[in-house]
């Protein structure tokens, strides 16, 4: 195909004739919203460093729920702020911690939306860390037990799908025996299974109350300089029973989205994650891009890069994006 035989601009033309070839889609259905739940009664916070995303009283849930559901959203992700926090995370795996409660509101008043719960203790402890410690080191293998229970519980209040975070070897095997010896074998797995130890989490990790009190997390999140190691992650995840493969952050990861779309044959998650967020969010609003325009572009690069699923705080944005472009 050479020129002037072949002109690609033909089928550019017109909005019509490029919307007949694109390759690319985009659907409310696709995208999970996080969600940030706190104690008290009619709580609605707005995240200081997260403009327009809002940490929400249990009361508050189901009208946010109704509302992404409305718009085609029918999946959210819960984060929990715990009245207390302890060196266990105990707070985590309670029956009647701020996750579970969330849950049984949520699944009672909108049984239709898809509950998936982020499966980690950095919440719940008051060091801050992602697991148990053994002196100034997170114990991986005595970290587990805790995983699950954190898991079943969440499984035994109604979640229809668990996500676990923490990135503890190991823990998908620990979850999905736990799950299956307690008759929860059909809630499956959405495995943070290449989480990088990322400067873009920033924002979350104040929404969320989460910063390490200590130290950082490198010590058990992946080197952003590897991809390689994300194959591997990867496979660990596949073997020991994931559903679903999750890369976070997304942006600057899409060629890790891209590797593991090729290598394997389950759904792939990426999450667009807080600095994400936050960075097209504030130069929006110092008027430097076109904000909405911004947005699009880069779920639809996450797309593009292999992503079935995105996790992203974008979601209602876009939905209503996409209904006003029908």
């Amino acid at each position: 195909m050479v020129f002037p035989e072949y002109r690609p601009r033909r089928m550019r033309r017109t909005e019509s004739l490029r919307a007949m070839i694109r390759e690319t889609r985009l659907a409310p259905e696709q995208m999970i919203y996080p969600l940030f739940v706190l104690p008290g009664k009619d709580q609605r916070q707005e995240i200081a460093s997260m403009p327009g995303v809002f940490r929400l009283s249990i009361d508050r849930l189901a009208k946010e729920a109704k509302e992404c559901l409305s718009l085609g959203v029918r999946s959210v992700i819960l984060f929990g702020l715990p009245e207390k926090k302890d060196a266990l995370g105990s707070g985590a795996y309670a029956k009647n911690g701020i996750i579970q409660q969330a849950i049984r509101e949520l699944k009672n008043k909108t049984p239709e939306l898809t509950v998936v719960t982020d499966v980690c203790l950095c919440e719940y402890t008051d060091h801050g860390h992602c697991g148990c410690l053994a002196g100034n080191e997170v114990d991986n293998d005595a970290t587990l037990e805790l995983l699950a229970k954190t898991a079943l519980s969440h499984a035994q209040a109604g979640a229809d799908m668990v996500a676990p975070s923490d990135m503890m070897d190991g823990r998908v095997s620990e979850i999905r025996t736990t799950l299956d010896e307690e008759s929860f074998h059909m809630v499956p797995i959405m495995s943070y299974a290449v989480k990088y130890a990322s400067a873009f989490y920033g924002p979350f990790r104040d929404a969320a109350e989460c910063a390490p009190q200590f130290g950082d997390r490198s010590g058990y999140q992946m080197d952003p300089a590897n991809s390689r190691e994300a194959l591997r992650e990867a496979t660990l995840d596949v073997e020991e029973g994931a559903d679903i493969l999750m890369v976070k952050p997304a942006l600057a990861y899409l060629d890790i989205i891209g590797r593991l779309h090729d290598e394997f044959d389950l759904p792939i998650a990426a999450y667009q994650v807080s600095g994400e967020y936050a960075m097209i969010k504030a130069a929006a609003e110092k008027g430097w891009i076109d904000g909405e325009r911004v947005m699009a572009e880069s779920l639809l690069a996450i797309r593009r890069a292999g992503a079935d699923l995105i996790l992203t705080y974008f979601a209602k944005d876009m939905a209503r994006l996409l209904a006003e472009r029908k």
